[in-house]
Parts: structure tokens; C-alpha cells; sequence
């Protein structure tokens, strides 16, 4: 990747360029094999030559900011941070680099919302019994009443991180995104994630910049699990990307096994689904992996029961490069195949296969 990684020039504030980077580190996933991810030497230079490419940008956004190119000066941060994800997604805890990629991402974080201004909202609001909840709120880039995504994390995935990719991805889609985690609020009862969810939809179909017909709501790790509960429980949702309800069965037969003693065994065998009066009504999406925590076969048999029902369940199998320390995954791929699906449910983008491998 040495010095062909950017043209300064063609940074114009219009997402090209972030485009164009965003395709070059889906092909660098696509291109890594399983034998030179193993070596250590690889590796790293893999993770030096992106943190490189992140601090390109990052000087480049901070020149622009003092030449008063916004426009150009968030295309910058974007790139920086799409940058330190794929030097993150490399990394294995005690590289040398892991914290150094914790602090680039808060500095690009920083320089975008310094840059965007009055354009992300530190939102907070007031949970009732639930104490304050707060939140970052990013509008669309133009247009009134446009479709929102309600973000959700948990505390195994840092909001930095998150939003360092839902960013970039959500750039070319006229979507206002929520960005929230439900384990971070001051409230003072240990309350139901759903109804701080609720809170928040309430929030959502107040504002007066987004069309409450249209709103989503997209989960990682344990956040997916709220997701599924929060489209079972409310129809103001119009698209979920969740897991289907799928693991909340198994988390609950794990922790009653732990309460039982590990001489007793729980019966693992019954169906990980959502029963039929608790399907989702909403068209949803489970993306395959570490995001929602499931397994392909289990993510192909709930879309089979949605799809005998009549229901619309689609499925993504992102392509999972294993080695010794863990695996990687294509994130830019995954993140765009999930842009475009939420486009198609709640904008005009055109329908995609009920089941896509990446």
C-alpha cells in the first residue's frame, strides 16, 4: 500500500474519495489469507501502513478545518476513522498498537464533531424513573422528514467504535442515525433496556426533522437482542437489524445452567426462535457473526419459519477470515450491504436477496 493510498487532492467534501477508500479496504479484507494473518510481521505492517493512511487524513482534516473547508474537512475525518477500524479489526490485544487505536479514534471522533458543529447533537433526555439517558444524534444530510436509525451498543462494544463505522457508512444514505447504549445512563432502577428504548422512540417521534413512519432500529452484540425485543414489543419500528430473538433463549438456558451447578445439565435443544405470537412484525435483518452472536444455521432457520409465515426475515453472512487469535470480518462490506438494506425498507433502495454471503 506504500504511497498509492491517496491522491490529497481528490478529498472535494462530496464522499468520493471516502467512497473510494472504503473500496480499497473491503478488497485489502478480501484479499488476506489465513497464512499471512498468522504472521505477526504481516500483520503489523498491515496495522502500521492503515494507522499511516488514518494520520494522512487526520492532518489533512485539520488542514482543511484552517482553510474553512468543512465540507472537505469531515470527508477527512471519515476517511481517518474507516482507516483506524481496519487497523483496529487487525490488531490483537497486546499488539503494540491497541492503544494507540483506542486514542485515534477519539481524536477523529473529536475533529469530526468539533468540524460538524450544531450538525450532531448531544442529546440528552429525561428517562423519568430511569434517570438521564444520553445520546449522539447525527440529521440527514438534507431534506425534512427523513428516516432515522436508532443505534444501540452494549457494554462490550465501545460507542467510539461504532459510531467510527456507522458514520462513514450511513454517508451516502439520506438517514438521520441515534446513537445510543443502553448500559451507559444514570438511571436509578434497574429497569427493562426496552422501556429506556421506548423513551427514546418517544424522543424520535417528537423531533420534527423525522418521519416517525420510518423509523429503525439496529443492534450489535447484546444491543441485537434488545433490538428484536424492542420491534416485538413496539410497532412504531418499520426495520430492525437484530438477531431475531434468537439469543435470548439461549442466554437465559446459559444463566439458568449457571444457578443449576455444572452437574446439571439444561436441555440445549429446544427451538432458538421466537415463537409464532412473538414474531416480529417489522421486516428484519440478522447479520451472521460476532455482531448479533448468531450461528448461520440458526440465522437460515428463523428466516425459513418468517418466510413460511409470510414474513419478511433477510440474512447476511459476512466472510470471516479465522486464524489462531480470533478472525476478521469485512466490516466496510457488512456495514454497506446493511446501509443498503435499511435503504430498501425505509427509503427507495432497491430489494436485495433474502439471504446474501459477503
Amino acid at each position: 500500500m506504500e504511497g498509492d493510498h491517496w491522491p490529497h487532492g481528490s478529498c472535494d467534501g462530496a464522499g468520493r474519495n471516502l467512497a473510494r477508500l472504503r473500496t480499497r479496504a473491503s478488497e485489502f479484507f478480501e484479499s488476506l489469507s489465513v497464512a499471512e494473518l498468522v504472521r505477526q510481521a504481516h500483520r503489523h505492517l498491515w496495522i502500521s501502513d492503515w494507522m499511516r493512511i488514518a494520520d494522512d487524513y487526520r492532518t489533512f482534516a485539520e488542514t482543511a478545518r484552517e482553510d474553512r473547508s468543512t465540507l472537505i474537512a469531515l470527508e477527512a475525518w471519515l476517511c481517518s476513522l474507516t482507516a483506524v477500524e481496519v487497523a483496529r479489526s487487525l490488531s490483537c490485544p497486546g499488539d503494540f498498537a491497541t492503544d494507540d487505536l483506542v486514542e485515534k479514534v477519539g481524536v477523529s471522533l473529536k475533529g469530526f464533531k468539533d468540524d460538524a458543529g450544531p450538525a450532531i447533537e448531544r442529546v440528552k433526555i429525561d428517562g423519568f424513573d430511569q434517570g438521564e439517558l444520553t445520546g449522539f444524534f447525527l440529521p440527514a444530510c438534507h431534506g425534512s422528514l427523513a428516516p432515522v436509525v436508532l443505534c444501540i451498543g452494549d457494554e462490550d462494544i465501545m460507542q467510539g467504535s461504532m459510531m467510527s463505522r456507522l458514520l462513514p457508512a450511513s454517508l451516502r444514505r439520506n438517514m438521520s442515525l441515534l446513537l445510543i447504549d443502553v448500559g451507559n445512563s444514570s438511571a436509578r432502577l434497574p429497569l427493562k433496556p426496552a422501556h429506556i428504548l421506548q423513551c427514546w422512540l418517544d424522543y424520535l417521534e417528537a423531533r420534527g426533522d423525522i418521519d416517525p413512519r420510518r423509523i429503525a432500529v439496529y443492534g450489535e452484540g447484546a444491543g441485537a437482542s434488545h433490538a428484536s425485543r424492542l420491534a416485538v414489543l413496539d410497532r412504531r419500528i418499520a426495520a430492525a437489524v437484530c438477531d431475531g430473538g434468537i439469543m435470548t433463549p439461549v442466554m437465559r438456558r446459559a444463566s439458568l445452567s449457571r444457578i443449576a451447578g455444572a452437574g446439571q445439565a439444561v436441555d440445549s435443544g429446544a427451538s432458538t426462535a421466537l415463537a409464532p405470537s412473538r414474531r416480529i412484525a417489522c421486516p428484519l435483518l440478522v447479520v451472521v457473526g460476532s455482531r448479533s452472536m448468531v450461528w448461520e444455521q440458526d440465522a437460515l432457520e428463523l428466516q425459513a419459519g418468517y418466510r413460511q409465515a409470510g414474513a419478511d426475515c433477510s440474512a447476511v453472512v459476512p466472510n470471516c477470515i479465522p486464524h489462531p487469535l480470533g478472525e476478521v470480518e469485512n466490516f466496510v462490506a457488512v456495514d454497506d450491504f446493511t446501509f443498503a438494506w435499511l435503504d430498501s425498507k425505509l427509503g427507495a433502495g432497491r430489494q436485495l436477496d433474502p439471504v446474501t454471503y459477503l
